[in-house]
């Protein structure tokens, strides 16, 4: 509501009287969305290049995504498979648990 006001460590709204900690909002704020992480547990941006940790096989082809492959500005999607980049073989979604941040 337009009506809030602050009070103390507390935000009041004036039309319904309802008090809830600054520190509460400030979280919310905070939280911006899903974080990705590979599977050392670093966050991922778009842009960064990461490498394979195992060796993947395509489904629906005879494709294999070998161990060591160097992939270079990968972009963030949203879903299971949290890495959209594009390789030599084409272009993937692949989940950032099998990636390494280089």
């Amino acid at each position: 509501m337009e009506n809030t006001y602050p009070d103390g460590a507390n935000y009041v709204c004036a039309d319904c009287g309802y008090e809830w900690p600054m520190l509460d909002a400030a979280k919310a704020d905070a939280d911006d969305g899903d974080v990705v992480k590979d599977s050392n547990g670093n966050v991922l941006a778009d842009g960064d290049s990461v490498v394979l940790i195992k060796d993947l096989k395509v489904k629906g082809s005879s494709t294999t995504l070998k161990v060591g492959t160097k992939v270079k500005s990968i972009r963030l999607a949203g879903g299971d498979h949290e890495v959209d980049c594009k390789m030599d073989a084409g272009n993937f979604m692949l989940k950032a648990c099998y990636l390494r941040k280089v």
